[in-house]
């Protein structure tokens, strides 16, 4: 399978090549250029298969022409070493949790997926190291960090937002040591995703040192994010809730919503995808306006939703060719205030039981207030409520119990470079620390 550039001015490149650039050379995204349909059968038998089962057939269409059978199903069994369940909150509304894997956020499906692949590229190459330039604006980082701690070849540098991540997500990846460098940015994430950026378009960092991104840009970050949305699918079918599913998305850097359309474009039968932001809500203006008018991204209690010029919003563009018309017809839009948040995780908790975490209660409103008749929805609930605690301990008043993994994290010591939000001082620090 050959990968172009949104920007279509860039050469085509191979799995291999997108993986280890990152971004193309035209500073567009990799995208595949055919998304192969699943037969039929599969959907028909999908609900009797196991999570793996299914994540390898969609892996294989994926990257089925480029890894061989058995590194790839070793890839993807290896990845998901944890179960996605479909937990049901009301009637009509299931929560897809993404939080049970070893950082309790949903990216440690496409991070671990993404080590691997790029770990197997690398032992091909014989490479002595590839860098790993990753910006966070709270879960990427733990995720990224953690699936690649200790893989031979590999080190990682994750930019964060000083003072805009909570301390537990800071903590899963400023104490790891070893591989993994923590850049404590003095800015916002929009401020680190851009030093990503400019890193990979400089050619005397690249002369110097080879680079990559394990942000969602990273093909092998965001396509494996697709497998969880026909587990979903699987599981409603069991339950006999299939017909007319609706998928809400809470929705950051676009990575996540956009696998989901590339499972629809598979064949996937979902009626409808809804984006769910925060007050950031630069898509939600699309929808409205047909325009697209990126801006300063605004802090937020769902911080890993603070984005405000979307990276995948390229590919969303290139994949319905453009047409606004075509996007607006299969995604829907929902924005909302902290207060919106905070009112529908008390709620939410009051009525049913069921605690949200910031970015979840986005998804889990958007779908309360916009179901018809006869649908079923489906939200991402994309990281454990603990990891906000502060921030829900104090909308529920009462106490959250921390899972033994997070508590693990919290007795480490943070280790972190400080810089300023200057590309100058980047490049330095690379330049002299590689």
């Amino acid at each position: 399978m050959k990968y172009y550039s949104t920007n279509r001015q860039a050469p085509l490149a191979t799995l291999h090549e997108a993986v280890v650039k990152g971004l193309a050379s035209d500073k567009g995204l990799y995208m595949p250029e055919t998304i192969k349909p699943l037969p039929k059968e599969f959907f028909d038998e999908i609900e009797n298969l196991t999570f793996q089962e299914i994540a390898y057939r969609v892996a294989d269409a994926f990257f089925g022409e480029d890894v061989p059978a058995d590194v790839l199903k070793h890839i993807v069994y290896d990845t998901l070493s944890f179960d996605v369940p479909a937990v049901r909150v009301t009637d009509s509304i299931y929560s897809l949790e993404l939080f049970h894997g070893p950082t309790l956020a949903f990216k440690d499906v496409g991070a671990r997926f993404m080590a691997r692949l790029l770990g197997y590229f690398i032992r091909q190459e014989g490479r002595e190291q590839v860098n790993v330039l990753v910006a966070t604006s709270g879960d990427t980082g733990s995720a990224v960090a953690n699936g690649f701690l200790g893989v031979d070849g590999i080190h990682v540098y994750v930019l964060y937002p000083k003072g805009k991540v909570s301390e537990i997500q800071e903590k899963q990846f400023t104490t790891l040591g070893q591989n993994i460098t923590a850049i404590e940015v003095d800015g916002v994430f929009d401020d680190c995703q851009a030093l990503v950026k400019s890193a990979f378009m400089d050619k005397e960092l690249n002369a110097h040192m080879k680079l990559t991104s394990a942000n969602s840009i990273n093909v092998a970050r965001f396509l494996p994010q697709a497998f969880y949305y026909f587990y979903a699918y699987a599981q409603l079918k069991k339950l006999g809730k299939a017909d007319q599913l609706v998928i809400c998305v809470p929705s950051g850097n676009f990575g996540n919503i956009t696998a989901g359309l590339f499972g629809k474009q598979m064949g996937l039968p979902v009626k409808r995808f809804i984006a769910a932001n925060n007050r950031n809500d630069i898509f939600f203006n699309y929808l409205q306006t047909g325009v697209y008018s990126p801006k300063p991204s605004v802090a937020t209690i769902a911080n890993a939703m603070d984005v405000g010029d979307p990276s995948n919003f390229a590919r969303v563009i290139d994949l319905y060719g453009n047409s606004h018309a075509s996007i607006k017809a299969e995604i829907a839009g929902a924005t909302y205030t902290d207060e919106q948040i905070r009112e529908t995780v008390k709620q939410t908790y009051d009525e049913t039981g069921y605690l949200l975490d910031p970015h979840g209660a986005c998804g889990y409103r958007a779908l309360t207030e916009g179901l018809q008749p006869g649908e079923v929805g489906v939200f991402l609930e994309t990281a454990h409520p603990a990891k906000f605690l502060d921030t829900v301990e104090g909308i529920i008043g009462d106490k959250v119990e921390i899972p033994a993994k997070l508590q693990a994290f919290m007795k480490g010591t943070k280790q972190s470079v400080p810089l300023s939000k200057d590309f100058a001082a980047f490049k330095q620090y690379l330049l002299e620390n590689s």
